[in-house]
């Protein structure tokens, strides 16, 4: 300012990060406490203050709510709208790259520009594998080139005029705005380094074994600083996801953060909760959609909404076009609930432009209730204003190319989507934050007292960072882009100028999530060679947790007495006497998914209803020729399928095995035909009484047999139960004797037949159908029904039901949970 006799307040001082805005004040304050200071700007902060900038039309303007509809508008006119799911994304990126390259030329010289710039593009050649890419390329740079830009005003003549000196800090890597503006200023512009830092700090090497192995050390490290009195604290945010983690340990400790760098704004709860909004709006939505969506809207009660799941779960409705067109009348609850959703789906069904979209989903985020939750959440307002949801905002694209083209709901909740994935979102500012996140290039003269950054392997950390995008190195060379060289250099300074911070604890991990071995960045492998830095010791502090196992539980049910008992709910009784008291005299269930992938209890209850439908025909119309009974059985199959609503696509696994099954069982049933059997009847429903409880239960299929012995009167009752699982357990289940329950139970429910029989029928995959007998029913019923007169007796008087943790009764047990298996004394 002296050698240019320029007043402070007609100098500008141009920065490379905004962040330190605050601090070249403060420092000026400290050196000139009287008179006028300089304005301390970035760039972009200069060119706002000077002018607002309000793109219109093509304008690539960096907002990924408009630039998303400008490449896909521009891919339109260029004869590419087959493509445009494939090349918007990179033509957005391209320009983003190439946008300020082209704004650090002068606007006078950038047809000169254009001339040579173009001349470095390869041709688009129609028969050339990558020319959609090389035209998406060539659309770019005239994108970039046809837009007007923020900074352009730095260019004019009066606020050159208006600027006496102007002063450069650089930075790690070059700007080229900055130095277009520093040439355009001549002699008036300084551009100055910031003075290196002085002697390296004391460095400490910390290996972790794993992700979360790396998170603990790292915040205890941050806890030793702040313990100490080293602060602030950086954390360096190498790793999103670890330094994310790492927050949450240091905000379980209550230390306060402030976060610089922040994260994407699609991945806050806010950003979620819209976008399963409008997924639940979609015509093919789930029932699990849109009790997802219910359960934030603050317009419909508890009460209503807990009465609509019960109801869904107990159908179970998969699709929610099935739980609308269901006759809810005498559930007037949910009928009312199931209404109003419909209504608000109603609304965004119908294409339309975007600012007729904007309206429709604000109108119903007001009406669901969830409009004053995303309004006073951080996160939630950041959403509403990226996606311009506050009243009034979507005038902003007036004028902007693509925005008043009609959309289909689904073209909407991609725009949506899009736009909150280009997004970041930056946590409020904590005033005295003893830690601070941010990005390693950014403590450049910043005054920390620590330094911990976790993440410094290879993988996280690589010395020669490799360039975005899809530019040639000719092409980044000629236009200034960052090249290979350059993201090294800037790498290296910006690590160089960390490591003089005081005290600075260097971590990373030897193994990654997928045990794929890590090495220390090469980066750490040099401090470590030049023997510049020691072996960190591990802040964490082990303590002593005195055990306190939970004792078995012993509950007593004499007040639990049951009305009903299946074969199911006895064998809970057999294997562990906790499970029959948790899930049949209290009655705890695991609900069922509503929309859950077709698994083989699916398989085994369709099998079921199958050979019912086909048996049940040929009692009807008996047949014997084979080539029909395949028909038959084909054409069960098919109507069960279409009834249980079972689509091509998730039942193709056990389809594909069907022929096999098929043919298996009909020539087993052959044979079973021939030694005298009979079809009587499936799917029988029987009941019992028994002391004061009633056995119930469904016998899948009763047939008639010749009689084995000679001098028995008439046919017998042969009860059969089908299996699909392995053959083995089949034969494991008849070596079981009495600890098999099922078939003796079912025995018991057809009364005191003594010429029964029983018997397993397994319905092999691989087409080979088995039938495995009891020969011992009769005295195993006798002995279940004496069992469960003993066993109920025994609850009554109030004998306890402990949980007995043994065998495999407890690797797949829904009450595992409530009685604390894993936490008892060993």
């Amino acid at each position: 300012m002296h050698a240019q006799g320029a007043h402070p307040a007609r100098t500008v001082v141009l920065l490379p990060y905004a962040q330190l805005m605050p601090w070249a004040q403060q420092h000026w304050a400290l050196q000139h406490a009287e008179g006028f200071a300089p304005r301390f700007e970035t760039t972009r902060s200069w060119a706002c203050r000077l002018a607002a900038f309000v793109p219109q039309g093509d304008d690539f303007s960096g907002d990924a709510a408009r630039d998303t509809l400008g490449a896909r508008a521009l891919l339109e006119r260029a004869g590419l709208a087959a493509q445009c799911d494939m090349l918007a994304a990179p033509l957005q990126e391209a320009a983003a790259e190439l946008a300020p390259v082209v704004a650090a030329v002068v606007p006078e010289q950038r047809a000169a520009w254009a001339v040579q710039a173009r001349g470095l593009l390869p041709p688009a050649d129609a028969g050339s594998a990558l020319r959609f890419e090389a035209t998406a390329l060539r659309i770019a740079l005239e994108w970039a080139l046809a837009s007007r830009h923020a900074s352009d005003v730095l260019f004019e003549p009066g606020v050159r005029g208006a600027v006496d000196a102007l002063v450069l800090l650089q930075g790690f890597q070059e700007d080229p705005l900055a130095q277009a503006l520093r040439a355009h200023w001549g002699a008036k512009a300084l551009s100055l380094a910031l003075p290196q830092p002085g002697a390296s700090g004391r460095i400490a090497l910390h290996t972790a074994q794993d992700a979360e192995d790396e998170a603990q050390r790292a915040a205890a490290c941050v806890l030793a600083h702040v313990a100490a009195g080293r602060t602030p604290v950086a954390l360096a945010a190498n790793d999103r996801a670890l330094t994310r983690r790492i927050a949450a340990h240091l905000a379980g400790c209550g230390v306060a953060l402030r976060d610089e760098s922040g994260w994407t704004l699609s991945t806050t709860r806010a950003a979620a909760q819209l976008m399963a909004t409008l997924r639940a709006c979609a015509r093919d939505a789930s029932a699990d959609d849109l009790l997802d969506v219910l359960k934030h809207a603050a317009a419909i009660a508890p009460d209503a909404l807990a009465a609509l799941e019960r109801a869904l779960r107990q159908a179970p409705v998969a699709a929610w076009t099935d739980a609308a067109a269901r006759d809810w009348s005498g559930k007037p609850a949910v009928a009312a609930c199931v209404a109003r959703a419909q209504e608000w789906r109603a609304g965004l069904h119908a294409p339309r432009p975007l600012a007729q979209w904007l309206q429709a989903l604000r109108s119903l985020l007001v009406a669901s209730g969830q409009w004053n939750g995303l309004a006073q959440d951080a996160a939630g307002a950041r959403v509403l204003a990226a996606l311009r949801l506050q009243a009034g905002q979507e005038a902003q694209f007036d004028g902007c190319d693509g925005a008043g083209r009609r959309m289909a709901l689904a073209e909407f909740t991609r725009w949506a989507d899009e736009v909150l994935e280009a997004e970041r979102f930056v946590p409020p500012p904590v005033g005295d934050a003893p830690v601070v996140i941010l990005p390693l290039p950014q403590l450049l003269a910043r005054p920390f007292a620590a330094l911990v950054p976790p993440g410094c392997d290879e993988k996280r950390l690589p010395p020669v960072p490799d360039p975005v995008g899809s530019w040639s190195r000719a092409q980044r060379q000629a236009w200034g882009l960052p090249t290979r060289e350059t993201l090294a250099a800037a790498q290296r300074a910006a690590w160089h100028n960390a490591l003089h911070t005081p005290v600075v604890d260097l971590l990373w991990r030897s193994g990654d999530d997928g045990g794929e071995p890590l090495l220390a960045s090469a980066l750490v492998l040099a401090l470590q060679l030049e023997g510049a830095a020691c072996t960190g010791v591990d802040a964490r502090r082990p303590r002593s947790v005195a055990a306190a196992p939970t004792p078995r539980p012993l509950p007593q049910g004499q007040a639990l007495a049951l009305r009903t008992l299946s074969s199911t709910a006895y064998s809970d009784l057999r294997l562990c006497p906790y499970r029959f008291f948790a899930l049949r005299q209290l009655g705890l269930q695991a609900a069922d998914e509503l929309a859950g992938e077709v698994d083989k209890r699916d398989f085994g209850n369709w099998l079921h209803a199958v050979l019912q439908a086909f048996h049940e025909d040929l009692l009807r119309a008996p047949a014997d020729d084979p080539a029909t009974r395949v028909a038959r059985l084909d054409g069960a199959a098919q109507a069960v399928t279409q009834k249980q609503g079972l689509g091509a696509g998730e039942f193709l696994p056990f389809a594909a095995g069907w022929p096999p099954l098929r043919d298996g069982y009909l020539h087993w049933l052959a044979q079973h035909e021939g030694a005298g059997a009979s079809f009587r009847q499936a799917e029988q429903r029987a009941t019992r009484p028994l002391g004061p409880v009633q056995l119930v239960g469904s016998i899948d299929r009763i047939d008639s047999v010749a009689a084995a012995d000679a001098a028995a009167n008439g046919p017998q009752t042969l009860l059969i139960d089908y299996k699909t699982e392995d053959v083995g357990k089949t034969r494991q289940r008849l070596r079981a004797g009495a600890q098999d329950t099922q078939l003796a139970f079912y025995a018991a429910l057809l009364g005191d037949d003594d010429g029964l029989r029983a018997a397993y029928v397994n319905v092999g995959e691989r087409g080979q159908t088995q039938m495995y007998e009891q020969a011992d029913v009769l005295p195993l019923r006798d002995l279940l029904l004496a069992g469960i007169a003993h066993d109920f007796g025994r609850i009554a008087a109030g004998a306890p039901l402990p949980a007995l943790g043994e065998g495999a009764a407890c690797t797949h047990c829904a009450a595992r949970g409530l009685c604390r298996k894993d936490f008892w004394d060993a």
